[in-house]
């Protein structure tokens, strides 16, 4: 293996991604398809090949959500989230630790915007992370937050 291929496996990536969607539904019920644990649940973790250990909500300035669960028989992952900042129907600011096969996968900020857009909701979301894996987490978290956001749309009724 030469010196190049060598990978160092206590490296980080710091990366920022945003993304920007337009739902057709007003803020106030955009913000609750983001916060309400039952609506959250089924866009977040469920769906098919996903089995889930456990799932709580807290929603409130201080408040966490817990997560365990596999997809497809992989190793268990883990989604601890603590909400830092609410404004109802218009600002959400969370951290969120993954974890895979109990070892750390990533840290993150994210910052969650709504503002009306005609009749429905334009949604900025904004996720500045550290990635204790190489650039393709990275790539892979932003497809995996981009189809969540999509159905979030899709539990929303879009």
């Amino acid at each position: 293996m030469s010196k190049a291929q060598v990978i160092d496996e206590h490296a980080v990536i710091h990366s920022t991604f945003t993304i920007e969607k337009t739902y057709p539904h007003p803020p106030a019920r955009v913000f609750f398809g983001l916060t309400d644990k039952e609506m959250k649940r089924r866009w977040l973790i469920e769906g098919e090949g996903f089995e889930i250990y456990e799932y709580e909500s807290d929603f409130r300035l201080g408040g966490a959500d817990t997560s365990r669960f596999s997809f497809r028989g992989g190793p268990e992952l883990t989604n601890d989230t603590q909400f830092q900042d609410i404004i109802p129907s218009r600002r959400l600011v969370f951290t969120y630790r993954m974890t895979i096969g109990g070892k750390p996968l990533s840290v993150s900020l994210v910052t969650a915007e709504l503002l009306p857009s005609g009749k429905g909701t334009a949604l900025t979301y904004t996720e500045q992370g550290v990635y204790f894996g190489g650039a393709e987490d990275v790539a892979g978290r932003e497809h995996g937050s981009r189809v969540l956001l999509d159905k979030l749309g899709e539990a929303l009724g879009e």
